[in-house]
């Protein structure tokens, strides 16, 4: 073992610890600010001395945070810039144009620009460009040039650049300033609007929040505080200020529970959520106690969108913590018809948030009649999200979004594996998303996910170490046995270990992962034997020596089995015994011994012809598929352990009974062929018999709604205290198994496959992970340059002619209006764009 990794990774969380999780800790610290927003409070002139800045700590933000390749803004999770960038680096330029600094920034920002405006732009081309681009971007295009700076657009992309600004038009001809069927609503955006959008000082007045604030936003105030001077908004924007000394976040003030959940979320999705137990559950009892004494319909102070995203997940982490929460403390959005509207009319928009509804009905119940509505509405609209990226594949909020969504549809989440599901989350090119703003995804800071993807990293490789390690011993102890080269069936050891060491919720303990591993390769090894080597005289002598626990009269393949088995049960029960001065060998003995009696029943009936009923069948299928017999002897090496008198056959507790049904009735879904084409049986073909008027789809649905109302069943047991005496490790083990086999016979029977589980298997214990960032988009080489303009002309189109233009953030000109100091900034004006 690598103890150098170790200490680095023990280094590592001892860090995070003291910046992130202390109650100290600012949850605002976890949240990347907003370049757009913070350039927006930085062109406010102060009121006194209008020739400086009212907010230098924005200004200051601006000249400090540059990336090396000129743009401001986040990079995506591989270091690379995006689309949101391009407003943002331009509404930077403006501010720093706007107090005549930063001279040679502004070079570099036009030098970005006119290096990568196309490529990002194209990025979201299409039918479905994101609507807030389509609002923005122009409008900052058109400010940038009042103020002097010609943004670049070369020929080749003249038409490109063209159709943001109709599609702008379009949606301003289209909306009402504040309407139910467009969200976030246009006047949220009132510093973008041009003049002819028809709103004055009432319009800001009436949807000011009791803050002082346009919505929350810090763009859409500072604009209405430069067009109106009005002194609740200047007075949100100090406080803004001064809560947010390093740049300010694009929603304000932000929920700081929902922060604190996101950060336990993604140190969960990490694979992290074992060094930071203790700070996990101590944040999440105090979510549980604000949510206990919380109204059943929530008022949420900031939008609809944050309210339903927090709730979804709140729900998800407590739930799977053990906490007794109910559905409606998020599906609340079931009962409210006009949310429901709004969401699905702007379902593009509410994206992250239908996924997180999504996600939250895996945790479902019997009973949760309200999850199985918001599966299905979330479920939806993610197809119809979807099938129009599949159209166009920049209709989503990014553009790896979509794969994430198909992930989520397509794998169930009892189907997903930890380990690779860490992996997949490590590299995913967006993982610091979290939920759509009005100009871009609220993200986590990229200095605090960066350390964090650290420390995945590390902390993955970390277990890579260790599982080759085992694998290799447990190949070792395989061939040492002759378990490996029987000469029939499968070798399915690096399947064995890659299944309980991809799926079990103890990373670090050894024997727990190697007993359930070498009991996993004799039961494939015996059940081959049954199912095709052995004759059935073979068979019962074989099943006679398990039950007298004696090899005397067995040879060849029979004799190599039971040694093996004789092995690990004498192993086993030492281990035992050393641990807890107690003898458990006869109670390994005789779950091995009801094992091998049930292959031998259905060998029996097989080669006889026999068919049994199902209710027959089930009851001694259960017992052959023999999970129990893989997580019952294992359960009792957890902390704590089971009683040993839980190991009686006669005693299973409900949990046990339910994950032996499961994943009975998981192999019958996608062995039935085989098992035709074999003359044997199993659950589905049994009650196509029993059930003449039913075809096999008919059998299959049946099976498959048994199955899904015993995994309701299990997971309420596994999740939450009361059902049996089993310690949570242990529970958690059953489920474990559960998706294990749910991974194996999820589409198809994988584990007979020889090659389908290579690639998982490789990327569980041997390719290195990839989190890094590829090189930077490149500056154009050379000195200053002079750059190329669009061509504009601004006029009035007839059908506006007639409007009575009034009061907006972009008719303000060079000139105040009269009493207010703070309206000489150059902003967007009325227009229509000609491009000659």
């Amino acid at each position: 073992m690598d103890f150098s990794k170790s200490f680095s990774i023990q280094g590592l969380v001892k860090t995070i610890k003291g910046e992130l999780l202390l109650d100290s800790t600012d949850p605002y610290s976890f949240i990347a600010p907003s370049a757009y927003d913070t350039a927006w409070l930085a062109m406010v002139p102060d009121g006194s001395r209008p020739c400086q800045p009212m907010f230098k700590n924005c200004l200051d933000w601006v000249l400090n945070n540059q990336n090396e390749e000129g743009f401001w803004g986040e990079y995506d999770g591989h270091g690379m810039p995006t689309v949101e960038c391009l407003p943002a680096t331009i509404a930077c330029m403006i501010a720093l144009k706007r107090w005549k600094t930063g001279e040679m920034m502004i070079d570099k920002g036009m030098a970005f620009i006119e290096a990568n405006a196309e490529k990002l732009i194209r990025e979201i081309y299409g039918s479905n460009c994101p609507r807030w681009f389509a609002i923005v971007f122009p409008a900052m295009v058109e400010m940038a040039q009042i103020s002097g700076l010609e943004i670049i657009s070369p020929a080749r992309k003249k038409r490109v650049v063209m159709d943001i600004f109709y599609k702008r038009e379009r949606i301003l001809e289209r909306e009402e300033l504040v309407d139910k069927n467009h969200y976030p609503p246009l006047l949220s955006y009132l510093e973008a609007l041009p003049a002819l959008c028809n709103f004055d000082q009432e319009d800001v007045h009436k949807h000011l929040h009791a803050d002082g604030s346009l919505f929350q936003s810090p763009s859409a105030t500072a604009g209405a505080f430069m067009a109106t001077g009005n002194k609740d908004c200047l007075n949100y924007l100090r406080a803004l200020a001064q809560r947010s000394t390093n740049g300010v976040p694009q929603t304000y003030p932000m929920d700081e529970e929902l922060l604190k959940l996101c950060m336990v979320n993604q140190l969960q999705r990490l694979g992290l959520a074992e060094h930071f137990e203790q700070e996990i559950e101590g944040l999440l009892e105090k979510v549980y106690r604000n949510y206990m004494n919380r109204e059943s319909r929530p008022k949420w102070s900031n939008s609809m969108a944050t309210q339903l995203y927090k709730d979804s997940l709140a729900f998800c982490l407590l739930r799977m913590h053990g906490f007794r929460v109910s559905p409606w403390m998020f599906c609340w959005f079931l009962r409210e018809e006009e949310v429901q509207d709004q969401i699905e009319r702007n379902h593009e928009y509410f994206s992250s948030v239908i996924l997180n509804v999504y996600r939250a009905t895996d945790l479902m119940f019997p009973g949760d009649h309200v999850l199985e509505e918001a599966r299905s509405f979330s479920r939806k609209l993610l197809e119809k999200t979807i099938s129009m990226a599949n159209k166009d594949q920049h209709s989503v909020p990014f553009p790896s979004f979509q794969s994430v969504i198909k992930h989520e549809l397509r794998f169930p989440w009892m189907a997903r594996l930890d380990h690779l599901e860490h992996r997949m989350w490590m590299e995913e090119k967006n993982n610091s998303g979290l939920w759509m703003g009005k100009t871009c995804f609220h993200r986590l800071s990229c200095l605090q996910n960066d350390k964090l993807k650290q420390l995945a990293a590390q902390n993955y490789e970390f277990r890579q170490t260790i599982y080759r390690s085992e694998l290799e011993e447990l190949t070792r102890w395989s061939k040492s046995w002759g378990l490996s080269g029987m000469g029939f069936g499968r070798e399915k050891t690096a399947y064995c270990y890659f299944a309980v060491a991809a799926s079990t919720p103890v990373p670090h303990d050894y024997e727990i992962r190697m007993m359930v591993a070498k009991s996993g390769i004799v039961i494939t090894v015996a059940d081959d034997f049954y199912d095709i080597e052995g004759s059935l005289d073979d068979l019962e002598k074989i099943t006679d020596a398990v039950q007298r626990w004696d090899a005397k009269g067995l040879r060849g393949h029979s004799k190599t089995i039971f040694d093996a088995l004789d092995n690990l049960v004498n192993e086993l029960a030492r281990k035992y015994f050393r641990q807890h001065g107690t003898d458990i060998t006869n109670s390994l003995r005789d779950i091995w011994s009801e094992t091998f009696a049930s292959w031998f029943t259905e060998a029996r009936w097989s080669k006889t012809g026999f068919i049994p009923a199902a209710e027959e069948y089930l009851e001694t299928g259960m017992i052959s598929v023999a999970s129990h017999t893989l997580v019952l002897p294992a359960s009792c090496f957890l902390n704590p352990s089971i009683p040993n008198y839980k190991l009686n056959p006669a005693q299973y507790e409900s949990i046990t009974t339910l994950l032996m049904v499961i994943s009975r009735l998981l192999n019958d879904i996608q062995g039935y062929k085989k098992e035709q084409k074999e003359g044997k049986t199993n659950f589905v073909l049994l009650h196509l018999k029993e059930n003449p008027e039913a075809d096999i789809e008919d059998s299959i649905a049946y099976t498959r709604e048994i199955l899904e109302r015993k995994k309701k069943e299990l997971l309420e047991h596994v999740l939450m205290d009361g059902f049996d005496d089993f310690s949570k490790p242990c529970r958690h083990l059953h489920l474990s198994c559960v998706k294990v086999f749910q991974m194996f016979y999820d589409s198809s029977n994988r584990y007979d496959s020889n090659t389908e589980m290579f690639h998982d298997i490789q990327k569980a214990f041997y390719m290195p992970i990839d989190i890094g960032a590829p090189k930077p988009l490149p500056l154009q080489s050379g000195s200053k340059k002079s750059y190329p303009t669009i061509a504009v002309n601004y006029h009035f189109d007839q059908r506006y002619k007639n409007r009575n233009i009034r009061l907006t953030a972009n008719s303000l000109v060079s000139q105040p209006l009269s009493g207010n100091p703070y309206m000489k900034m150059p902003m967007a004006p009325k227009f229509k764009l000609c491009f000659m």
